[in-house]
């Protein structure tokens, strides 16, 4: 239900990046290489893609906060804490008294093994977001403005999602991050029109290709790209694990940039880094490949770490990978 007048925080300006989507508790475990009926010890984190994307911007020095809920429990306020110790506001997540706080687990399996195993039945407060609790000033005045493609396969997470992407009506920098779990689906049939709408009022698609895949039925990266663009958006970002990333404007700009070689200790993460710095670089302008090799070094980063949320670099620490070739 809608907040009371009363009970409202101050308005504050216009946020550089408000988030939308899935928060939730990693449970990481603490032996690397041993199954998970194994381990004996976890780290907790923050996690959850929209969650950890604006924890990313923020650790960049970009002011950032997520519409989410939790549950009405102690994971819920340790979410809230961990939220504001990263620096992001959490005025836009509120308890679902209905259902606890999801957790997930994960195994590690260096260097491109990591299974994860989502504990969000029999539903996620996350997906509890309703049309009417949604602060459309917020939305509508935050420079960027992300979605995700969890964020519609439930309603009324879907309809609010949408309400939302069409309150904004293209204003400023919309990014779709096409984020396609395929638990939280019947198939990629019945995420097709859903993300084909989104599509229709988002100015940035990012995906990898089996996301870029799901959203256009076609897989080879230019050919995803292309389609990505001829759905609506002015970029589209298609990321291709070993093989670096690709991103193609409307304006016929390609940037095709190779990835940033590490020890990778955890890949879980380093997709939600590289979008926090991607909404970095487009918030400062900066050439398209610029922004792609900024984004691609500090989702290395991430991913040389084991957790994620934490993990999320500082400018110094991106600016000296990239000087260090």
């Amino acid at each position: 239900m809608p907040q009371p007048e009363s009970a409202r925080p101050e308005p504050v300006g216009a946020f550089d990046l408000i988030t939308m989507g899935r928060i939730g508790v990693d449970l990481y475990p603490l032996q690397t290489g041993v199954p998970l009926a194994r381990v004996e010890s976890f780290g907790k984190f923050l996690g959850g893609s929209a969650a950890n994307v604006a924890v990313a911007a923020a650790r960049l020095g970009n002011s950032t906060a997520v519409i989410t809920r939790t549950g009405a429990d102690p994971f819920g306020s340790y979410l809230h804490e961990a939220l504001k110790d990263f620096g992001v506001d959490d005025r836009f997540v509120t308890p679902v008294d209905a259902y606890p706080t999801p957790i997930t687990f994960c195994e590690i399996f260096p260097p491109d093994d990591f299974p994860l195993y989502f504990y969000r039945r029999p539903k996620a407060p996350d997906l509890e977001i309703h049309t009417d609790e949604l602060d459309f000033f917020a939305i509508r005045a935050a420079r960027i403005f992300w979605i995700t493609g969890t964020g519609l396969s439930e309603e009324p997470s879907r309809s609010a999602t949408l309400a939302a992407l069409k309150a904004r009506d293209r204003s400023g920098i919309t990014v779709f991050d096409l984020d396609w779990r395929p638990m939280f689906w019947a198939d990629p049939e019945s995420a097709r029109p859903y993300y084909a709408e989104a599509l229709r009022h988002a100015t940035v698609a990012v995906g990898n290709v089996d996301e870029c895949e799901v959203a256009t039925g076609v897989r080879e990266p230019m050919a995803c790209a292309e389609a990505l663009l001829a759905a609506g958006v002015e970029l589209a970002v298609v990321k291709q694990g070993p093989k670096g990333v690709l991103a193609v404007h409307r304006d016929g700009t390609v940037a095709e940039v190779p990835p940033v070689p590490v020890e990778v200790v955890n890949g879980l993460g380093a997709g939600d880094a590289f979008g926090g710095s991607l909404c970095h670089g487009l918030l400062r302008d900066w050439p398209l490949e610029q922004t792609m090799r900024y984004a691609n070094a500090a989702g290395a980063i991430v991913a040389s770490r084991l957790a994620c949320s934490s993990a999320m670099p500082t400018e110094a620490e991106v600016d000296s990978l990239l000087h260090s070739g």
